[in-house]
Formats: structure tokens, sequence, C-alpha cells
């Protein structure tokens, strides 16, 4: 997980919920760290969809985005069912020049009055990812806090009012937003070997988009992560988020 940020001691994600909505920029945002937590969630018998802003086009340099987008969405597809999510949704926002305003903040608050989560998940927002200092991407920098204030648009109905029809009504019982790989985790979840095994075949399902990173052994990478993790919170093998109560 590398050094976290947060000082005080980490502490258990609370799992006393049944539904969660996992909001990400683009097909394999979840596969680094979240997607073993949600193998683990799955087989508690909770609810988890996934829903990507973008379709990925502008992810591999060598392929058009016309061809590229349909890839990676049958990749995303396979990626859930590795780890028994419930559905994956796409919206159609364009990949790699994601907006902060009003219609993201519009479509994810339709989202979240549609599913009705307890909780949401999605990936670190900061400048830099947890141990590293590459400049986070732009698309992710943009969604955290767009996605933030939709949780406080989708439960307050004077907000997109246009929304609240055909039995669509406010939603105002997400808990918390949990984003995982941040600096400044200071939750965790402890995962199995099962999940992370689960939590490894979901990232291998990005098989196109894997063969294009340059050097990136996926195979060691999340085992390593989850070791890190686990120092960090004092359990075996865990994956690191940071929460925003609501």
């Amino acid at each position: 997980m590398g050094t976290m940020t947060n000082d005080s001691a980490p502490a258990l994600l609370p799992e006393d919920w049944t539904r969660a909505l996992a909001v990400v920029a683009h097909p394999d945002d979840l596969e680094f760290g979240s997607s073993s937590a949600i193998a683990r969630w799955a087989r508690q018998g909770k609810e988890v969809t996934e829903l990507l802003v973008t379709r990925g086009e502008a992810g591999i340099d060598t392929i058009a985005p016309e061809e590229c987008a349909p890839l990676r969405m049958a990749e995303q597809r396979a990626s859930a069912a590795a780890v028994g999510a419930v559905g994956v949704e796409f919206l159609d926002f364009p990949d790699g020049t994601l907006e902060y305003g009003l219609p993201l903040r519009r479509a994810l608050a339709e989202a979240i009055r549609r599913h009705r989560p307890e909780v949401i998940v999605s990936i670190n927002f900061r400048e830099h990812f947890s141990g590293g200092s590459a400049f986070n991407h732009a698309d992710h920098r943009v969604l955290g806090p767009a996605l933030l204030d939709a949780v406080r648009d989708a439960a307050n109905r004077w907000v997109f009012p246009e929304q609240l029809t055909d039995g669509l009504e406010p939603w105002s019982e997400v808990r918390f937003v949990a984003f995982g790989s941040s600096p400044k985790a200071g939750h965790y979840v402890e995962l199995s070997g099962q999940d992370l095994a689960d939590g490894v075949a979901s990232l291998d399902a990005h098989a196109v988009y894997l063969a294009h990173l340059d050097g990136f052994d996926q195979k060691s990478f999340l085992p390593r992560m989850a070791e890190m993790a686990g120092e960090w919170a004092g359990v075996p093998l865990a994956t690191g988020f940071e929460v925003f109560e609501v």
C-alpha cells in the first residue's frame, strides 16, 4: 500500500450494509485494489454494481477509440464477473477529458437515485497515489469531487428535480464514500487469499489493456500491495480506503 499519510491508526471499513455502487472513470480503475474488496463483499451476499463514467476509449495508444471502447467494455464486464459484481453500466462521458460540472453531477445523481446504494466506492482523486509520485490522472481528480457533490445532489429534491419522475425519488441513505488507493487512507478491508485471487483474476481480465503497459507485472502487483496494506493495517492482507462520511 505504501506509506500512509494518515497519522491515526487505521480502522476497519464498516460492512453492515447490503448494497454498494462502485463508480470510477475507466475500465481497470477498480481492479488496482478495490476489486478484491468487492469479491469479499459479494461472497458476503452484498450487491455491488459497477458504474463506469467513460468507456475507456482513449486508453490504448495503438487502438483507435471506436475500436478500443468495445474491447475495454467487454474486459470490464469480464472483470466484474470475476469478483461477483451484479452488473456493469457505462455512461458516455469522454475518456481523458472529463470535466467537473453540472452534466457530470447530474448523471451521477441520477445513478445514485436509481441504484439507491448505502455505500459508494471509487478510486483515489488526490494528486498522487499511495506510495507513488506520479501525478494522478485528470479524470480521477475530476471524478472524486463531482461524486461527493452528486451524493448531496441526489438527496436534495430541488436539485435536478426533472429526474424525479416515474417513481424516482431523492436518495439520502448513502452512509459513506470510500476511495481506494488513496495516500490519505484511514480505513481498511481485510482480504482473504481467495479475495485477493479473485482480484488478480479481475485485473487479468483487462488483457488487451495490460498488454500495452510496458514493464507492468500484474501477477505480482496486487499481492505486493495487499501485503503492504496488511502490514499497515496489522493483518496479513488488506486494501485501504479514504472514507468520507455523509
